[in-house]
């Protein structure tokens, strides 16, 4: 039986998620969301949850038997038939088990759409002889930071945006306080930023670096930078890196960040 859930208590007092929480960090923020639907199984070993025209997340304990897992599975699949749901991001395993049981029901096809490597930095290797400064981003910059995530759109996802399309989120990252740049000559050479902090982590995303700028180490710098910041507040950096960029990858692991479990993003389409 499924019922429903909304707080990080659910998370953060959950002992099997606990163990997961790194790859399944995103939990933490969809279940904050206005609209968002959040459900679990009574004894904690099934969760799921999805913000209003976005992928669902799903975790199931590792703890569980093979058939426990398949019937929670088939549960869920039944209760979200009248659910529209565009797909479902989880373990590769656990998502393409789900994926096959709700695309049957709901006469959809699925195709694997993104595998991503979740990452956490225990301890930080700052690299060494960058030259730059960490600064925090403020209004006076917000169209170079549309510019940057238009950029970002265009490298990390294949989307080709406008920098003026992207002025309204670059005003709300800048609004939020957690969007940093590496200044090299008074300029930004780079840009990160802490996207959502949960009890024990701190998420960092939209990490990027302009092509003139690339391969100086600005990014490595300004990350490094930013995982100090959240270790000041007794948080452990985490974020994920989508698995067919090496470089990105190899990055982070570079500055400190360890393999934390992989995650694929699965979309469902009418073929």
């Amino acid at each position: 039986m499924l019922e429903s859930w909304s707080t990080a208590d659910d998370l953060v007092n959950n002992p099997y998620f606990q163990r997961d929480e790194v790859p399944f960090n995103l939990l933490y923020r969809i279940c904050e969301l206005d609209g968002a639907t959040c459900l679990k199984s009574k004894d904690g070993t099934l969760i799921f949850a999805q913000s209003p025209g976005h992928n669902g997340w799903l975790w199931i304990s590792k703890e569980i038997t093979d058939s426990e897992r398949d019937e929670r599975l088939r549960e869920l699949a039944e209760v979200l038939e009248s659910h529209e749901l565009p797909g479902i991001t989880g373990l590769p395993n656990t998502v393409e088990r789900f994926a096959n049981l709700y695309a049957n029901a709901k006469q959809l096809h699925y195709d694997t759409h993104m595998g991503m490597e979740s990452y956490c930095c225990p301890k930080v290797l700052k690299p060494q002889h960058v030259g730059g400064t960490m600064e925090k981003a403020l209004v006076n910059r917000t169209g170079i930071v549309a510019s940057f995530l238009a950029g970002f759109s265009e490298s990390a996802y294949g989307v080709s945006v406008t920098p003026e399309s992207q002025l309204s989120a670059a005003e709300g990252l800048i609004g939020q306080g957690n969007l940093y740049f590496w200044m090299v000559d008074g300029r930004p050479a780079s840009m990160a930023n802490i996207a959502h902090r949960s009890p024990r982590h701190g998420r960092i995303n939209a990490v990027y670096t302009p092509p003139a700028s690339r391969k100086q180490g600005y990014a490595s710098a300004l990350v490094a930078e930013v995982c100090e910041l959240l270790h000041r507040e007794s948080l452990q950096p985490m974020l994920y890196a989508d698995l067919t960029n090496p470089d990105s990858n190899n990055v982070y692991q570079q500055i400190g960040f360890v393999d934390s479990g992989k995650v694929t993003d699965i979309r469902f389409n009418r073929g």
